[in-house]
């Protein structure tokens, strides 16, 4: 588990849109190179623009990996500055500018069930020599740690595909959590079929499956979820193909397995935005992936007559990404000028060198 170093007061008087907006921009000339501010697509626009850098969570976490900034500011969610802090360098500093922008997805896996559930398979069969572990980037540390220590990998949507190719060339199967969707839909295009995936509820003993069904499977899902993805459905993409015919359909991995099946694409937000960008002027999409991300393409595109539509008729955004806002910003970075580093993300140690080991051996396939 990662120690958070909180913000002890925050911006001492809330100044107005343009105002915070500026200050903030004031605070990063006067830090310069000292600095380095990374932004996911899920952020809110008016923190997304003072970025540095945006991308997936594949693209921060390299970005991060090379930075030679002594803070890196992430404009995201804390697992993600746990990557940071992992990959940096230990002179540097990795900050969350709001201490409770988490992830709901991540924290449907813990240790204390992974270890668990690798105590009870490995019970069926020999866990350490027929399954490595592989842990979606939406996770906590000592979920790397755990994946280090035992041989496995993190994955991000970006290479999930090639990171499930290395696993099954150590081992016959797969451990994957905490999002069963994205290894699903992974799983289902390298043609593994849905009979051999099982599904791992981590409320009941043996995940709630037969030894048969473990020994048969080759892919063992966690039962986690995105709640934004979710909020997806069939029968949005029937009802909206009714009205707009000749749209096309392009979803993120985290969507569930009906949903990918029915769209024309699948892929990372930075998928999602390259295939928009590249394709002609004119064209109609159906986008089921976060509301901020949608609404910053249609705007992007709109003089190319593109229409980039949000696939839930129910507003739908990540809550915890959300709650990261220009005044916490502001208030980190005038922090740093008055020489206090706050909302520091430290991982320990004991959990960092391993979960490293098996970032880098996700870096090395990217």
């Amino acid at each position: 588990m990662s120690v958070s170093i909180p913000v002890r007061s925050l911006v001492r008087e809330i100044p107005d849109a343009a105002l915070c907006a500026q200050r903030i921009e004031a605070a990063r000339a006067a830090l310069g190179k000292r600095l380095i501010i990374l932004g996911h697509h899920y952020q809110r626009d008016e923190v997304f623009r003072h970025a540095d850098v945006s991308g997936d969570s594949l693209k921060l976490s390299q970005v991060a990996a090379n930075s030679q900034a002594e803070f890196i500011v992430f404009c995201g969610v804390h697992f993600m500055a746990e990557v940071a802090d992992i990959l940096s360098r230990p002179e540097q500093q990795a900050i969350l500018p709001d201490l409770a922008a988490g992830c709901s997805m991540a924290d449907m896996a813990n240790l204390a069930k992974v270890e668990r559930a690798w105590r009870e398979l490995d019970d069926v069969l020999d866990a350490e020599q027929s399954i490595t572990p592989v842990t979606y980037i939406n996770s906590a540390a000592d979920l790397k740690a755990f994946c280090g220590r035992h041989g496995g990998i993190v994955c991000t949507s970006s290479n999930a595909r090639r990171v499930l190719d290395w696993a099954y060339s150590a081992r016959e199967k797969v451990l994957f959590f905490p999002d069963q969707h994205l290894g699903r839909n992974t799983g289902k295009a390298m043609g593994i079929r849905l009979d051999e995936m099982v599904v791992w509820d981590f409320d009941l003993p043996l995940g709630g499956l037969t030894r048969e069904q473990i020994r048969a499977a080759r892919l063992i899902l966690w039962k986690g979820f995105c709640s934004v993805h979710q909020m997806f459905r069939a029968e949005h993409i029937h009802a909206y193909r009714q009205r707009h015919p000749g749209v096309q359909v392009i979803a993120h991995p985290e969507a569930s397995y009906e949903v990918c099946q029915l769209a024309d694409a699948v892929g990372s937000t930075e998928y999602i935005i390259n295939t928009i960008a590249a394709s002609p002027a004119g064209s109609h999409w159906l986008v089921g992936t976060e509301l901020n991300l949608v609404k910053r393409l249609h705007e992007r595109h709109r003089d190319e007559q593109k229409i980039v539509q949000f696939m839930s008729p129910t507003i739908s955004m990540c809550s915890t990404m959300f709650r990261t806002n220009p005044h916490s910003l502001l208030a980190v970075l005038e922090g740093l000028l008055e020489g206090r580093s706050e909302n520091v993300i430290r991982v320990p140690l004991s959990e960092s060198h391993l979960a490293r080991a098996a970032l880098e051996r996700m870096l090395a396939l990217s």
